[in-house]
């Protein structure tokens, strides 16, 4: 008997060639038009017959998208699936070109009704940083990096 299975076949290193490239960030929604609001107001670029659709795209700066799938369409192909008890294990992250526009966008978006989870704050780490929810609860952080001679 050969000893060749004691031994792995030599693979590249760490860095090495790979086929597989981050090409987007999926959520899944319950209401498909609310979504597609909240990320409009952060710029999301979507398509405008999108509210109504269990799909919807949106192309960040290069080439990653957003994407949101409604309930419906994933238990489409997955029956079984339910949405996560408890939230809180992701978050997009936002930087905004200033700290007032960490806070103008806060204000804008829970004075339209969504649920701020981390008011403004000077994080110790030199952000200006906040916390909203979109309407199923996924964090969505707000930063900017606070000027040199506030810190």
């Amino acid at each position: 008997m050969s000893d060749s299975f004691k031994s792995a076949p030599a693979r590249p290193a760490y860095g090495g060639p790979m086929t597989a490239r981050f090409n987007a960030i999926g959520l899944v929604v319950s209401d498909m038009a609310a979504s597609v609001t909240f990320y409009r107001r952060l710029g999301f670029a979507f398509p405008e017959d999108t509210g109504d659709q269990p799909h919807a795209e949106a192309e960040l700066p290069g080439g990653i998208r957003l994407l949101l799938d409604t309930e419906e369409s994933v238990r489409s192909f997955h029956p079984g699936w339910q949405p996560p008890a408890g939230g809180g294990r992701h978050s997009l992250a936002l930087l905004c070109d200033s700290p007032a526009e960490v806070d103008a966008l806060y204000e804008e978006l829970t004075g339209a009704g969504c649920h701020g989870e981390l008011k403004p704050w000077d994080a110790v780490w030199g952000q200006r940083y906040a916390v909203v929810n979109d309407p199923d609860g996924h964090g969505v952080d707000l930063f900017a990096p606070l000027a040199a001679s506030a810190q």
